[in-house]
């Protein structure tokens, strides 16, 4: 009898254990939001001001962009490390098209996104190179690459159309956070009620079963590298508007970083198999409150990395602890 009690106790302890990490990871990044806008704001009551929402907002939104089409490739079990290169990219295509307009700059800026995606995904769904392997490889080319066109210096932007992409606010906010919105809505949509979404997942949590379900795995595959190439070209171009210049040498640098860690601290395996639209945005936003406590407090970014790393670690540790079960 006492051994049977025993076990059940056990038992109970387990339940409650798995229902804990599931509710921290579901929920906890919302919860540390909540925490640290309480602390920041009795710390320092202009906290919640409209300016400083602005401000956060500005720093935020680029990370969150990125973030988005990271997800979508950690969804397939995959990782995106050339999206930062893919922001200085865009960054020096702008100045060599601004003479035919504005927008056809933006456009091309796009196009170079969607072309890295390109050859990402197809080195990784055709070529069969690990997703780490390419995408490294196209981060380093793609860096070297968008210094040539740039050249050694900075270039200023003065177009008042791009400016405006990353300067102008809308009700009070940035006009690029109602953009990151509707990029958010759309990608949510996509993974939630859409075809592509069900075949991203199951590709993500088992991938030779889904070949032989005869799902598109490669089309699939490549689709969610271009994704995530034009999404970090778009923030690429908000980056410019909102700094005035181009400098790909500067630009897009540890963005791959802030990106996956927004990524998992929402809620999303590195495992693949499942997307978590919403706690990515949380994520990203979580981290900027990160960054801007630390800054408040004038703590050094190297201890900012350092607090980095430890939430990434334990992120990925909760998810494997939750799979484990």
């Amino acid at each position: 009898m006492t051994r049977m009690t025993a076990e059940v106790g056990s038992r109970g302890i387990g339940l409650d254990r798995d229902r804990l990490t599931q509710l921290l990871q579901d929920y906890g990044v919302y919860a540390a939001i909540v925490v640290l806008v309480a602390v920041n704001t009795a710390l320092a009551p202009h906290f919640l001001s409209l300016d400083n929402l602005r401000v956060q907002l500005f720093q935020a939104v680029p990370v969150l962009v990125v973030a988005l089409g990271m997800g979508l490739v950690i969804g397939t079990e995959g990782i995106d490390l050339s999206v930062g290169a893919v922001i200085a990219l865009a960054s020096a295509v702008i100045p060599l098209y601004l003479g035919y307009g504005p927008w056809p700059a933006v456009a091309m800026g796009l196009v170079g996104g969607a072309v890295s995606g390109l050859v990402g995904g197809s080195l990784v769904a055709f070529g069969r190179v690990q997703p780490i392997v390419a995408t490294l490889a196209l981060m380093i080319g793609l860096r070297g690459f968008s210094v040539i066109l740039n050249g050694a210096t900075a270039k200023p932007v003065n177009d008042p159309a791009i400016l405006g992409l990353g300067l102008d606010s809308w009700l009070g906010l940035p006009e690029m956070a109602w953009l990151a919105a509707a990029l958010l809505a759309v990608v949510a949509f996509v993974v939630r009620r859409t075809t592509f979404g069900r075949q991203l997942t199951a590709i993500g949590d088992n991938r030779a079963a889904s070949a032989l379900a005869g799902l598109p795995v490669r089309r699939v595959l490549v689709s969610v590298y271009v994704i995530s190439g034009v999404l970090a070209a778009v923030a690429g171009v908000l980056i410019v508007g909102h700094g005035g210049y181009a400098d790909p040498a500067n630009y897009g640098l540890d963005y791959e970083l802030s990106a996956i860690t927004a990524v998992v601290v929402g809620g999303t395996p590195l495992s693949g198999g499942k997307v978590r639209v919403l706690g990515t945005a949380a994520g990203a936003l979580f981290m900027q409150l990160i960054e801007a406590t630390l800054i408040q407090h004038n703590v050094k970014s190297s201890y900012e990395q350092m607090i980095e790393a430890v939430i990434i670690v334990a992120a990925v540790y909760a998810a494997r602890g939750r799979a484990g079960r």
